[in-house]
């Protein structure tokens, strides 16, 4: 897969290097002179030019990417990319970084955003994540789809406590991806059971959270 990441401060290095790790082609675009420093992902192409300029991104070759990530610090550079990424090169996927959360609503698919990443929400929701148990709580939005991948906690009295993946009759437009049990993580079966405090991951259409709360919790709201 070949990637291209706009930004190569501490965001887009990390993201590079996760990439190049797991065997993939990626290219860093950064305008900043200051923070053009390939030695720091020497495996990744590098190209010092603007992400926001349709020449810069011709030069990048951005329709030969599968993914392109608006990673840098400011928001208007990144939907700026974004629509470029998808309305004038056809990438497939786009990825973009939200800074300021009062931004957020503007990375929708109209600026080309496929999805989008805030840091202040993913927060929110790790601390959620952390404390929660007997609710579901949001970690993230797929923009294309309008699908969420959401958690739920099994609290000890939850319905389904002991029953298998088969036995649980979950809405539709919901898909169980995987069970988290301490350090373990068990791509579900339809013969796995279910324990208390299992943290169980989906990914749902949103109208379907409710009836899944419902379900999993045997409570609404």
């Amino acid at each position: 897969m070949r990637v291209a990441i706009a930004g190569a401060g501490n965001v887009g290095r990390s993201i590079a290097g996760e990439l190049v790790g797991n065997g993939h082609q990626v290219l860093l675009i950064e305008r900043s002179p200051a923070m053009f420093k390939p030695n720091r992902v020497p495996d990744a192409e590098w190209l010092l030019a603007d992400a926001c300029e349709l020449a810069s991104l011709q030069q990048a070759m951005l329709h030969s990417c599968d993914v392109a990530v608006a990673a840098t610090g400011d928001d208007k550079v990144n939907l700026v990319m974004s629509l470029l990424a998808k309305t004038e090169f056809a990438v497939p996927r786009v990825v973009a970084r939200v800074n300021r959360a009062e931004n957020e609503w503007l990375f929708t698919d109209q600026w080309g955003v496929d999805v989008s990443v805030s840091k202040p929400r993913l927060l929110a929701a790790l601390v959620e994540e952390a404390v929660s148990v007997g609710d579901l709580v949001r970690l993230m939005s797929f923009r294309q789809s309008q699908a969420n991948l959401v958690e739920i906690t099994l609290p000890p009295h939850a319905p389904h406590v002991g029953s298998t993946v088969r036995q649980v009759d979950f809405p539709p437009d919901t898909a169980l991806v995987a069970i988290l049990r301490g350090r373990r993580v068990i791509p579900p079966s339809p013969d796995d059971t279910l324990e208390a405090g299992d943290e169980l991951v989906f990914v749902c259409a949103e109208e379907a959270e409710e009836p899944m709360r419902q379900v999993l919790l045997g409570k609404g709201r």
